[in-house]
């Protein structure tokens, strides 16, 4: 078993190292605002030391490509590795999901759900790293042309705080690979179950310098990442406003870089849609890790001549809907800072000023301790288009109801942010599945389901302020190589 120790170091070249300014941070559990853990607070230097790590590991000196103990390794044997690493994440994922849920408020359950996810993208990755093809191009009467998937080299990953596990293994599992030596900066409101994962890493046989964690600030490290000349591609998950620093700061050193920004996800309810498999799944995709989940269905849009009928049978699912400390693993933990808990409470302040329609609450139990971050989720009812509401990103258990009289107005709506990341539909008409499916401006579109049960093999992605490139599946092998052409004239 894991044990999780009072003071947490970085990890550079397969060991734990203490920053080199000696400075810490508070690690803060959400479920009662006490702090039990100390991180380190990684600066400019200490990421400066972790690329130069994964640098020698991907090419050693320097002096020849690929000359280094990662980066000469045969594509089977990084798949190996891999593997090793999935099943001890496996073995310790009871663990792992309790040092996730104290660490990120999030019930017991779902920690698990993410634990079991990380393995499991790993094992993906295992058996995708000798299938990773180029191709023969037919060319002219001489030539043979073919193209080669060549690892970036040093690539970067900044990982937010809401599902850590999860969106290190969708990112860092496809980069590594592809071959491809990582460091990453995690969140510094949760970061704690990554450095555990990183020394299973070690364990399972990666050589040092594949895989490098800095902890510490956004402003400091993970703005030292993004701009650092050294590293050659950068994965970065969390708000349009953060993604846009992060790319302008890859820019200077033309990196290229894949922005996954959030969302304002809608779910569109037909009149004709199956409510009794529709109602599970439209209060889970806003309640689901209490509402701090990019892809979360955060708005229904309901066809005019059930509106009614479905809000009430909402309602009636919010009303029973309770939340307390992750290891009681209720419905909701906790959000994961008091920062978060005031940005939620902004946002429905702002809904009551404005006169919305609270449809129904949830429950916080009494027994909860009275310094955590807990929000009941809430059911606002009739919120305008426009409305801040239907329109900016709340990250947290609050879905905005709002009515449409016919498909092109449902369409206008959906499409109506500046985000593009999921959407839903709920109808019996294939005719009608298959036409929003096309005219819905997303990344991803689910009919009659929602999220496909975070589908490891399923591209992901989203347009607009949701950002782009995309990350899951064979999709994200794709993102962290870079195309080669030889052409050989040979007569």
């Amino acid at each position: 078993m894991l044990q999780v120790p009072e003071r947490y170091a970085l990890f550079i070249d397969n060991e734990p190292v203490a920053p080199l300014s000696g400075d810490t941070l508070p690690v803060v559990d959400p479920s009662d605002g006490s702090t039990f853990a100390q991180m380190g607070r990684g600066g400019g230097a200490d990421v400066d030391r972790a690329v130069r790590a994964a640098r020698r590991a991907f090419d050693g000196s320097g002096t020849e490509p690929a000359a280094g103990p990662w980066g000469r390794l045969d594509a089977v044997d990084r798949g190996r590795l891999l593997r090793r690493w999935a099943d001890l994440i496996d073995a310790n994922r009871e663990a792992l999901a309790r040092i996730e849920s104290r660490d990120t408020g999030k019930p017991l359950g779902q920690a698990r759900a993410d634990a079991q996810a990380l393995a499991r993208y790993f094992e993906f990755y295992a058996g995708a790293t000798d299938k990773l093809h180029g191709q023969t191009i037919p060319y002219r009467h001489g030539y043979t042309v073919l193209t080669l998937r060549e690892p970036h080299g040093v690539t970067g990953h900044i990982v937010p705080w809401n599902y850590p596990m999860q969106i290190f293994g969708r990112s860092v599992g496809a980069a590594l690979a592809a071959g491809n030596a990582c460091v990453v900066k995690p969140a510094e409101d949760a970061c704690l179950s990554l450095l555990e994962v990183a020394r299973l890493a070690a364990e399972a046989g990666f050589p040092p310098g594949a895989l490098n964690i800095v902890t510490g600030l956004g402003g400091e490290a993970g703005q030292a990442l993004a701009g650092h000349p050294g590293i050659d591609h950068i994965s970065f998950t969390g708000s349009p406003d953060t993604g846009r620093r992060v790319a302008q700061a890859a820019a200077t050193h033309h990196c290229p870089v894949t922005l996954e920004l959030g969302g304002k996800s809608p779910q569109l309810v037909f009149a004709d849609a199956d409510l009794e498999a529709a109602l599970p799944v439209l209060v889970n995709a806003i309640v689901q890790n209490a509402g701090q989940t990019c892809s979360a269905g955060s708005r229904v849009l309901i066809e005019a001549p059930v509106y009614r009928r479905v809000l009430e049978m909402l309602a009636g699912r919010f009303a029973a809907l309770r939340v307390g400390p992750g290891r009681d693993d209720l419905d909701l933990g906790p959000l994961v800072s008091q920062r978060q808990q005031q940005r939620v409470q902004d946002f429905l302040s702002q809904a009551h000023a404005d006169r919305l329609e609270f449809a129904a609450q949830g429950t916080v139990v009494e027994h909860a301790p009275a310094g955590g971050f807990y929000q009941a989720p809430v059911l606002v009812a009739g919120v305008p288009p426009a409305h801040r509401l239907a329109q900016e990103e709340v990250f947290g258990p609050v879905l905005a109801a709002t009515p449409f009289d016919d498909e092109a107005q449902a369409v206008a709506i959906a499409n109506g942010t500046r985000y593009g990341l999921v959407a839903g539909i709920w109808t019996r008409d294939g005719a009608r599945q298959l036409r929003l499916a096309r005219q819905l401006r997303a990344g991803q579109v689910f009919v009659n389901n929602y999220g496909a049960g975070g589908g490891v093999e399923l591209p992901f992605g989203g347009v607009g302020s949701s950002g782009y490139g995309r990350e899951k599946g064979f999709e994200a092998l794709y993102a962290f190589t870079s195309l080669k052409t030889v052409a050989l004239r040979h007569g």
